[in-house]
């Protein structure tokens, strides 16, 4: 949402911001959903029991279309395959070992390199996302790939969790649907579009918990996906106050990692089963849980490795490494053996799960832990990224809470930055965690951990609690 929507936004009363969120939801419906979609999410369905080799088939054929058009089309790919020489080099590309390891900043610094020559932005969805360190990326993707895409979450997620995109639904996220001063209900507003009730986690705190719940059940909200750490934080503030939630068909972890403590205090206070999700907005890589708590990664979306910390070596299957995707639904805007910046674990291929399906299983996302900021009246803001998505030319950014009411803010910036720019993102914080203190801060690079990773938000207060980290998020303000 540009900024002076934005602004126009959230001085409209509740009401009125609800139908504005509706308008926004109804043209997501209609670009995320159409006539294919029941079909598409059957043929996925019908693949989750594949055989190894039938996958392979499948897969192989994707890769093909994608590594051709990847480096004939696109100019970043041409321009690296155009400086070998010879028949055998210029054959290459249809290998995907010889491809080079892509990290992000090539992407943040000219994502329009990415795009196929024969495609039209204007024409196309844009998804503006900080990625899950700080770094802007821009991404686009055609209709046909966010239909294909949701059509897959159609069938892993709400399917496998008996429940449908034309259930009423809550979602429990980190954007900005109520100015971030109000102090009494609402906290949320009903987006008709997508039988949607966005709750606010920027005003989630004892004192509100209760008008939340009561949301829950005014709106008849049969199923609720959300951050696991403001899903926790809700769970908690139930079980200490006594208050009854609302049985749910399904409560769904998305954005951040479910950890068995999150999961048990959310299942305990909701009376119903929490699931946890793993996606990425450069679609590139993505994983559910089914009914006997296993991760299973979905094929369709990439070919994924796993690689060595210090070398583009694969590990051996079932060690922790970086995951390294080349993604196989978005022909437009390709992205051949990226690095998403998560370390996992992948199960051996013979593995399978007592579900049924064949669908390869992920153990575990490991590192990229974000720890949880709490403001001084008690809110807890478990993720901060979406201040990001607006733009700013920022290479890095990290924000630091170094006392209960003061936040650092370390930004590397990228060309065309200024100090006016400061004041913008220390405006665009404060308006999520309130009248805290903000120190913007420009600085030359940021401290990598021992991992040679650094996490977006740290906290450096003396507590305990949940650390989070970040994928994906998808709700009604999303730019796609």
């Amino acid at each position: 949402m540009a900024y002076p929507l934005f602004k126009l936004y959230h001085r409209l009363p509740p009401g009125l911001r609800s139908i504005a969120a509706s308008i926004r939801g109804y043209q997501l419906r209609n670009l995320r959903f159409g006539p294919e979609t029941e079909r598409l999410a059957q043929e996925a369905i019908d693949r989750e029991t594949f055989t190894w080799e039938q996958w392979k088939s499948w897969r192989e054929e994707k890769l093909r279309h994608i590594l051709r058009r990847a480096a004939t089309r696109v100019p970043f790919y041409r321009e690296q395959w155009s400086q070998r020489r010879g028949r055998q080099d210029l054959a290459a590309y249809k290998e995907l070992g010889n491809w080079p390891v892509l990290r992000k900043e090539p992407l943040r610094a000219s994502p329009i390199d990415f795009l196929a020559e024969d495609c039209d932005p204007r024409k196309m969805c844009c998804e503006h996302t900080s990625g899950s360190t700080g770094t802007p990326l821009t991404l686009w993707q055609s209709r046909e790939t966010i239909r294909f895409w949701h059509a897959l979450f159609e069938a892993r997620w709400r399917y496998w969790y008996q429940v449908s995109r034309r259930d009423r639904w809550a979602i429990l996220g980190g954007q900005l649907v109520v100015p971030v001063g109000r102090n009494h209900p609402p906290f949320w507003v009903w987006n008709a579009g997508l039988n949607q009730l966005y709750l606010s986690a920027n005003h989630l705190s004892s004192k509100n918990a209760r008008h939340y719940v009561r949301a829950l059940v005014c709106h008849k909200v049969k199923y609720l996906w959300g951050y696991a750490s403001a899903l926790q934080t809700l769970a908690s503030f139930a079980l200490s106050q006594g208050i009854t939630l609302p049985a749910m068909s399904a409560i769904i972890s998305n954005a951040e990692p479910l950890y068995a403590h999150q999961r048990d205090i959310i299942s305990k206070a909701f009376g119903g089963r929490a699931y946890d999700t793993y996606g990425m907005s450069e679609m590139v890589c993505a994983a559910s849980e089914c009914e006997r708590g296993t991760m299973h990664l979905w094929p369709e979306v990439g070919i994924w490795e796993v690689l060595q910390d210090d070398a583009d070596d694969p590990v051996k299957p079932g060690k922790v490494g970086r995951l390294v995707c080349t993604g196989l639904i978005n022909a437009d805007m390709p992205l051949v053996r990226y690095e998403t910046g998560d370390r996992v674990i992948i199960a051996k291929p013979e593995i399978r799960c007592p579900c049924g399906r064949t669908l390869p299983i992920l153990l575990s996302v490991e590192g990229r832990t974000d720890d949880v900021i709490v403001t001084p009246d008690g809110h807890h803001i478990g993720r901060m990224d979406p201040v990001f998505k607006a733009g700013f030319p920022i290479r890095e950014a990290q924000i630091i809470q170094d006392q209960p009411d003061h936040l650092r803010v370390l930004i590397v910036p990228a060309n065309h930055w200024n100090g006016e720019l400061e004041s913008s993102v220390a405006n665009a914080i404060a308006e999520r965690v309130g009248t805290m203190r903000i120190s913007v801060e420009r600085v030359a690079s940021i401290k990598r951990g021992m991992n040679g990773k650094f996490k977006l938000v740290v906290s450096e207060l003396p507590r305990t609690g949940a650390k989070v980290a970040h994928v994906n998020e998808n709700n009604f303000t999303s730019g796609c």
